[in-house]
């Protein structure tokens, strides 16, 4: 979902700074991407708190850092240019979709009420179904099996290092979308794009032909 359906990280980034504020700690747009996007709360917090964060403490920060990225993005939820037309020419196409995100449900919640989306997937999995996040593939297997489909008829789009070794150890297509990191910053994937303007089913489809 984050820098895939919408371009979130810079709030995500505004969220980060202002809840580490409370900390004294400053985190550089360099330690942001090397540490932050496509990572799972309890590693970002582990990482820039130098300490485990577990429980219920956990579960306060995470709400706090989550609420204040949903009040900075709610008024500019906009997705990643191309993705509705995309989605609905997989849909007329018969293809089965599904959201798989790192982030708490709240803010799969949020996205879905400003985009056209919830009634075009038949599988919506967030944080909190999962127990393993991703690089481990857990999230992409579930939503295989909630799709009824196997994991290498799947594609994954992901702009995160975790994420697209999360899809290909599913054994997934993995198409890299380049909203937050460049080509040579991921792992290889079978295709990348900028956007989705150019992307369709017959593209889909050619990637399970080649």
């Amino acid at each position: 979902m984050d820098g895939v359906i919408c371009d979130t990280n810079p709030h995500h980034s505004l969220a980060w700074k202002a809840f580490l504020k409370k900390f004294e700690i400053v985190a550089t747009e360099d330690e942001f991407i090397a540490h932050m996007y496509g990572k799972s709360n309890s590693y970002i917090l582990k990482h820039f708190l130098k300490r485990d964060v577990i429980g219920d403490e956990f579960i306060a920060m995470e709400f706090e850092k989550e609420a204040l990225f949903r009040q900075l993005y709610e008024p500019e939820v906009i997705p990643i240019a191309g993705l509705l037309a995309f989605i609905d020419d997989l849909k007329a196409n018969g293809v089965k979709t599904g959201i798989a995100t790192s982030a708490p449900v709240e803010n799969l919640e949020l996205i879905l009420s400003k985009l056209p989306l919830a009634d075009k997937m038949q599988s919506l999995l967030s944080s909190s179904d999962v127990i393993h996040h991703k690089p481990n593939p857990e999230v992409y297997l579930k939503s295989a099996a909630n799709l009824g489909v196997l994991p290498e008829n799947c594609v994954v789009f992901e702009d995160s290092h975790s994420g697209v070794s999360a899809g290909k150890a599913a054994g997934a297509k993995v198409v890299g979308v380049l909203s937050t990191y460049k080509k040579e910053e991921l792992p290889v994937c079978d295709d990348y794009i900028v956007n989705y303007k150019e992307m369709s089913y017959e593209k889909i489809k050619s990637l399970f032909e080649s």
